[in-house]
């Protein structure tokens, strides 16, 4: 655990200082967001926070390395974590000339089955799933590579719409990334298994990004991840979830506290649950669509109706519209790891508070905190 600590603070510091390099790149390459309609921001902001977190998840790639722990572990683990930071490299590249030029959504679409190919191509993909009865299905290689790309492909879009506004992407990516790695961690603890895993390292070091990129993307945001950092981190988090399948078996998976099948939400391992990690913007995407596709627009087109969108129109300032999709995503992403792993009584009142938590932040905290206009006060 303590080596996994300091790839996360390598991680974060990383990208904490890469973000100022960046952002000059930026402004003399002219990568910056001009105020659009759509937009909550209000002045120009520069792009390319992607070439930052790649540079963070690189500088803790290169440290683990030499960790006495992770470094003496099976050498498949940084073999695989290498092959997702060059696919994560290819994409980043794609974002960045987006960034520039503003690529049409084919050619991105072309660059993300490109990047999910490449994983593929060196063994990063699906192998099994498991129905909703338990039961196990091996796939062959085509069948593996497909539900391998679909998933790469959704999750990055999925972040890609999600980031509408400062610091929500990153936060729902980090938030996101600590409970996939608090649940890798967990499961090889419960099936005494090598603690060293490449699932366990990625979404470790990708949520030390996910916090060194926050200092400056908070609101008021100095820098934009632009479409190089959200693409790069989709890719990531769902590459990271992928090496699953390589690394255990089904039954491992499946196991619960004790060894036992946990009793709810088993079959979300291993296809699943990288999707329940991304709910909330998986959500966002999936109405977009829908609302643009019976509007008779692209599924593509622009609009300003995202959920994000609409805390602010309920009452929610900025930064903290921001921190209730962050609970929304705690509560997901955490709350499917306990029901994964564990059960009992314990767990549905953990997930019940953890429910009323959020549903009173978003709907009574406007209410409570709505100024009063003048004269309308109790005489």
């Amino acid at each position: 655990m303590r080596e996994y600590l300091l790839v996360f603070l390598v991680a974060a510091s990383s990208t904490y200082l890469l973000t100022v390099v960046a952002r000059e790149i930026a402004l003399r390459s002219g990568a910056v967001a001009r105020v659009r309609d759509r937009d909550v921001h209000d002045e120009p902001i520069p792009y390319l926070g992607g070439l930052a977190m790649l540079g963070g998840l690189v500088a803790a790639y290169l440290v683990a390395r030499e960790l006495p722990f992770l470094s003496s572990t099976s050498p498949v683990v940084f073999r695989d974590a290498g092959i997702v930071l060059i696919a994560g490299a290819l994409i980043c590249a794609v974002g960045v000339l987006d960034d520039l030029f503003e690529l049409d959504a084919l050619t991105k679409l072309g660059g993300q089955v490109l990047a999910s190919g490449f994983l593929v191509a060196f063994g990063i993909q699906f192998f099994f799933f498991t129905d909703a009865r338990g039961n196990v299905f091996a796939l062959d290689g085509s069948q593996g590579a497909l539900l391998t790309g679909f998933l790469v492909v959704a999750t990055i879009n999925a972040v890609n719409f999600v980031d509408g506004l400062d610091g929500l992407a990153a936060g729902v990516v980090g938030v996101g990334s600590l409970a996939f790695f608090t649940f890798c961690y967990a499961l090889t603890r419960l099936n005494g298994a090598e603690r060293a895993t490449t699932s366990a390292f990625l979404s470790i070091a990708l949520a030390g990004v996910c916090i060194g990129f926050l200092v400056h993307n908070f609101h008021p945001a100095r820098l934009f991840m632009g479409d190089s950092g959200s693409m790069l981190l989709g890719l990531v988090l769902s590459a990271s979830a992928v090496t699953l399948s390589g690394q255990f078996s089904p039954e491992q998976l499946a196991a619960g506290a004790g060894g036992a099948r946990a009793s709810l939400l088993p079959t979300l391992l291993p296809v699943l649950l990288p999707i329940s990690l991304l709910l909330v913007p998986i959500a966002d995407l999936v109405l977009a669509v829908v609302r643009r596709t019976r509007a008779g627009r692209s599924p593509f087109a622009p609009d300003k109706q995202h959920l994000h969108h609409r805390l602010l129109e309920i009452g929610h300032s900025q930064r903290r519209a921001v921190l209730i999709m962050w609970l929304w995503a705690a509560l997901v992403a955490f709350g499917t790891v306990l029901a994964s792993l564990y059960s009992g009584t314990w767990v549905l009142l953990a997930v019940g508070g953890m429910t009323a938590v959020t549903i009173a932040a978003t709907f009574v905290l406007p209410v409570l905190t709505k100024p009063r206009l003048p004269g309308t006060e109790d005489a």
